[in-house]
């Protein structure tokens, strides 16, 4: 198994991509820390050397404390995050605020109090990763009516890149995932509120070249990929998951 003996925390585990993810890594024998804000989503989340943890990303005293319970760590899958619509134009400040305070200084927060564990490890083993959740609308590419969250998202990725510029001497790597439109609870939530959902639906898989949506199965075994020592000489890279949409 591919991660076997290793240990994984992932943020926004209790459904989505986060879920699917934490379930993979457990699959492939890793002891995964599984946190959500909320609890009702954790409560079924159940599988061997799965254990779960309630976490608000937001909460800087939340983090500590998951911190110190998590101790050395193999792994981070930084995957909380947020998709606001709305062009410049239209985004209010709050929805700005919001964007980069959980797309973008989450993570900042989340990696820095983890560091020491995922050093602990990397000296130890020899290797540790941390993977970002970036997306393919970012500095990659524009998309209409993603203001806050493609400049969030291009943070992202400019975080994911100085951290693995720093600690890869220290064998510490740092990856972003970059997916497409991917087929889940939010996105599905985002359909519902359009003002045609059958329409909006069809907008959605009409952009993809594969003529459907991805599912949250098609994104796990990428970050188990880049978890495992299999992508250990993979380290600050933006990987794309997205069907075909950046070709």
């Amino acid at each position: 198994m591919r991660l076997q003996g290793k240990r994984i925390l992932i943020t926004a585990a209790g459904q989505g991509i986060g879920r699917a993810s934490a379930l993979a890594c457990a699959a492939e024998g890793a002891e995964v820390i599984a946190t959500d804000r909320d609890p009702a989503l954790l409560a079924d989340l159940a599988a061997p050397g799965l254990r779960s943890m309630v976490l608000d990303v937001t909460d800087r005293a939340m983090i500590a404390r998951v911190a110190a319970e998590a101790g050395a760590l193999d792994g981070l899958f930084n995957c909380a995050g947020v998709v606001v619509n709305g062009s410049l134009q239209d985004c209010t400040e709050q929805d700005w605020d919001f964007s980069f305070r959980l797309n973008v200084d989450a993570m900042f927060h989340m990696t820095r109090a983890l560091m020491p564990g995922l050093l602990e490890a990397a000296e130890k083993n020899g290797a540790a990763s941390i993977l970002n959740m970036a997306s393919m609308c970012s500095s990659i590419k524009g998309f209409v009516n993603r203001c806050a969250y493609g400049s969030s998202k291009a943070a992202v990725i400019g975080l994911t890149k100085s951290i693995a510029a720093d600690y890869v001497k220290q064998g510490l790597r740092c990856n972003a995932l970059c997916p497409g439109t991917v087929d889940t609870p939010s996105l599905r939530g985002r359909i519902a509120s359009a003002a045609d959902p059958v329409q909006a639906e069809k907008d959605f898989i009409a952009r993809q070249p594969m003529g459907r949506l991805p599912t949250v199965e098609d994104m796990a075994p990428m970050v188990v990929y880049l978890l495992s020592d299999e992508s250990r000489f993979v380290t600050g890279q933006a990987v794309f998951v997205d069907g075909g949409v950046t070709i």
